[in-house]
């Protein structure tokens, strides 16, 4: 069934005719006589029936042709994305020495029932480890107390969560990274003590250090019942796993935490006493890896290169996924062997021509059709000719790398189903994907293109709306890290674009002339946006004012942390915070028209590891240029100008314990 044709024009007969006959007053107001016996009149039908035959035959151009112009505009159908999972791979026994799942390792799907096997690929690669157990702590009240000691002596008993109030914790350090390993804990307890919970949902939750915040680690099973009877405890560790100093001991930490177990304002039920832990041992069961849905296509070889502009091949497999670092065309010189993968020169793929020259070794790939295409050359009115990116020559041997493709809801399968390892791993005993895969969407319809065509032309590449100068700024150079677009306050005064831009300076270290636009990058962003402003538009590229921000603020610390670390730590935390290229609760910049209050330095100084509690904080206004003293501000919250954003200078705390 074909697909419903575009109405161009809806205008019929008599409406032609009655649009020419208003018209007739104004470009020819002495003919007064509008009667269909009037000959003129009489054309005026004539050449309304004629339009009318033309509109309902143009309004029959059939959908490919709709779609060659959505393509003609730059508007091409969107390629498949991959379903993605992570895959959880099992160790036949605990390893000797650590055992790398590289990156690529593919998984697939039972065969059978006529269904096509869907194979996942990993993303990263991944170490699975024996895990080394090298301390043991508790803390309780703020203060941390070392038991590795204690669990090497026999009869020794470490109490699990010391006094049984919230944010008890037990502390296990360990030598090495466990990021993504999967772990057993075989713990024995001593009877009667840890009784009180409901073993089916104990009041705890176990996480490990990513070198920022702790992350929770998940539960797989645990058949000690929440620390109540000897059993087993396996956890899957989250992506990142980094040491941590606490006390005189530097280790990978994961701790279990004693939580608030009330819910909906009822009392909880917590232990009785604390869990005893007589002994514990730490076994490596596996890993887990994200995955997502793709197969690899080894290097292809697809053409020789005719020397001319436009030249388009395709490649063997589609659609084509995004391509990673690696994956490109090489162009060989004719000189070299044919049939035969050499290096070659290795070019760039970019979205569109627009921007290259003829010297620029660019090409473009389609991810829906797989079809690689290299700079065309294109003829202006005054008969000059301009080539948009360089031509292979002549007889040269055009290579992909290779390339993954796949994707599409045929990958979105159930939790479990990913099974059968088709990349040969020493030592794995199975996988799994423990969550059903998600993500997968099929190559995009004629349908849904014949919608977003027309919205994505509304906006094109010109510089309109507000948000198009802030967008079109960003593209103009990778130097921007942030714009913010000033419409002007009345008719004649140019369009500000604020730049911040962005620059490899320690967040500590960032100063006012750090913020400087260079020479240079304006260079590149002005011309960019002429080309594309409206020509009553005026452009001008602009700094932000900044509001110097400078924090006083006591903390109190843990007993067994060194105050000169969380000084340190906490200090580090309000630069990056307050950081107009790489602060913010994002991380993304300071926000433009967001207000810094009291509360936010809290929050920044209770995630500070090692810091207890937040005592005072004081906010106070600086002069960046340093013509005069800091001044406090005098209210809890500090407010910006539309076109103002905060800058650290000099913070300070204190720290006690």
């Amino acid at each position: 069934m074909s697909l419903p044709a575009p109405n161009l024009d809806d205008r019929r007969f008599q409406d032609i005719v009655d649009e020419v006959k208003r018209r007739i007053a104004r470009y020819c107001p002495e003919w007064t006589d509008h009667n269909v016996s009037d000959p003129g009149v009489a054309l005026i039908e004539l050449f309304a029936w004629m339009t009318e035959v033309l509109l309902y035959r143009l309004n029959q151009v059939p959908d490919r042709l709709y779609v060659k112009f959505l393509d003609l505009v730059g508007i091409e159908l969107a390629s498949a994305s991959p379903a993605r999972a992570e895959l959880l791979f099992t160790l036949a026994a605990p390893p000797e020495r650590p055992i790398l799942v590289p990156a690529g390792t593919r998984v697939g799907t039972e065969r059978g029932g006529g269904d096509d096997q869907v194979v996942f690929m990993t993303d990263a690669d991944l170490t699975l480890v024996g895990p080394t157990l090298v301390a043991c702590l508790t803390r309780s009240g703020g203060r941390f107390q070392d038991h590795t000691e204690d669990l090497a002596l026999a009869g020794a008993q470490v109490p699990v969560f010391p006094t049984v109030t919230a944010d008890d914790a037990l502390y296990l350090g360990f030598a090495e990274s466990l990021e993504h390993n999967m772990i057993r804990l075989d713990v024995a307890v001593g009877g009667g003590a840890g009784r009180g919970i409901d073993p089916r949902d104990p009041p705890r939750v176990w996480q490990c250090w990513d070198g920022r915040d702790w992350r929770t680690a998940r539960v797989l099973t645990d058949t000690s019942d929440g620390f109540n009877t000897s059993g087993q405890i396996s956890l899957l560790l989250a992506g990142r796993h980094e040491p941590l100093a606490i006390g005189t001991v530097r280790a990978h930490w994961v701790r279990c935490k004693l939580v608030d177990s009330s819910h909906d304002g009822r009392p909880g039920r917590t232990y009785d006493t604390s869990p005893m832990l007589d002994e514990i041992a730490v076994v490596g069961l596996g890993g887990a890896i994200a995955a997502h849905h793709a197969e690899p296509a080894p290097a292809e070889l697809l053409g020789v290169s005719t020397g001319e502009p436009g030249q388009e091949f395709v490649v063997r497999r589609a659609p084509v996924l995004p391509r990673r670092f690696g994956e490109t065309v090489r162009v060989v010189p004719a000189r070299c062997e044919a049939g035969v993968e050499p290096e070659g020169v290795a070019w760039t793929e970019v979205a569109d021509f627009s921007d290259a020259t003829a010297e620029d070794s660019v090409f473009t790939w389609s991810g829906a059709t797989g079809e690689i295409r290299f700079g065309p050359r294109v003829t202006a009115r005054d008969g000059r000719s301009r080539q948009y990116g360089a031509v292979p020559e002549e007889d040269a041997q055009i290579w992909v790398t290779g390339y993954r493709y796949g994707g599409g809801r045929r990958g979105n399968v159930g939790a479990g189903k990913l099974t059968v390892p088709l990349t040969a791993i020493p030592s794995v005993d199975a996988v799994r994907n423990l969550e059903p895969a998600t993500g997968g969407v099929d190559a995009e319809s004629v349908d849904n293109a014949k919608i977003r065509g027309p919205l994505q032309l509304r906006g094109g590449h010109r510089a309109v709306t507000r948000r198009d100068f802030e967008r079109l700024t960003m593209e103009a150079a990778p130097g921007v890290a942030r714009a913010r677009c000033i419409p002007p306050a009345k008719a004649g005064e140019p369009v500000r674009v604020l730049v911040v831009p962005r620059v490899d300076v320690a967040p500590e270290s960032l100063a006012l002339q750090d913020l400087a636009v260079p020479r240079a990058l304006e260079d590149q962003i002005k011309p960019y946006l002429e080309e594309r402003r409206l020509l009553t538009t005026q452009v001008r590229i602009d700094v932000p004012s900044y509001q110097g921000i400078t924090v006083a603020a006591e903390v109190v610390a843990a007993s067994m942390v060194r105050p000169e670390k969380i000084r340190a730590d906490a200090e580090a935390a309000l630069y990056a915070y307050i950081n107009p290229v790489t602060g913010g609760p994002d991380g993304l910049g300071w926000p433009f028209d967001a207000d810094l209050s009291i509360g936010d330095i809290f929050s920044v100084l209770r995630g500070v590891a090692g810091v207890v509690r937040a005592e005072t904080v004081h906010l106070f206004l600086a002069d960046l240029r340093g013509g005069r003293q800091p001044e406090e501000a005098g209210q809890q919250r500090v407010r910006l100008a539309p076109d103002e954003l905060f800058l650290s200078v000099a913070h300070r705390v204190v720290v006690r314990q």
